[in-house]
């Protein structure tokens, strides 16, 4: 095993694998997440009735908050991200948009607590079940991202900077998707 640093060339070799990587969870997020949401459309084409009467127990000025929260959060990623931003510039924009993540858990929670404590929600079966099932994936994803931008901001590497950041706006573009189609359609 050869303990020096990589040069250059070897450093270019395994770019590729390293977007591979990203790319294959990327692809996997947005799949995961696409099945899902069909499930849900689909099930809410055969049970409306069930379905307006979920949507009507929802509080979508929270989840309206929470999407310019995740907006803004996803800002402050971009800004980590660029070429020119400095290692302070760097963490201080990983470190916001972790916060604001942790932020949107918190709202999130609290719209949560809201529904439970509205009432008998087992009563609109399947509505609440995949509510409840893509939205708190969705949440794990966001608490797992936000601790790893915090790690990142930490340990700062290019290459760790543009896989958290890239894996963030997928977490953003998701719940870009799932706010219309969960509370609005």
């Amino acid at each position: 095993m050869d303990a020096r640093a990589p040069t250059d060339v070897e450093a270019k070799e395994e770019a590729p694998a390293d977007e591979f990587l990203l790319w294959v969870l990327v692809w996997s997020e947005l799949a995961a997440f696409g099945i899902l949401l069909i499930a849900f459309l689909v099930t809410g084409l055969l049970q409306a009735d069930a379905f307006a009467a979920g949507r009507s127990e929802l509080n979508p000025v929270l989840a309206g908050i929470n999407t310019l929260v995740l907006l803004t959060s996803g800002w402050q990623a971009a800004l980590a991200a660029r070429k020119s931003a400095l290692p302070g510039e760097r963490r201080r924009a990983l470190v916001m948009a972790a916060l604001l993540g942790f932020v949107f858990v918190a709202v999130k929670l609290a719209e949560y607590s809201g529904e439970f404590a509205s009432g008998d929600i087992a009563r609109l079966g399947a509505f609440f079940e995949l509510y409840f099932l893509i939205t708190g994936f969705h949440l794990l994803h966001v608490v797992f991202g936000g601790l790893i931008l915090l790690l990142v901001a930490w340990r700062q590497t290019p290459g760790n900077i543009t896989l958290i950041t890239t894996l963030w706006h997928v977490i953003d573009l998701i719940w870009i998707v799932m706010f219309p189609i969960i509370y609005l359609v």
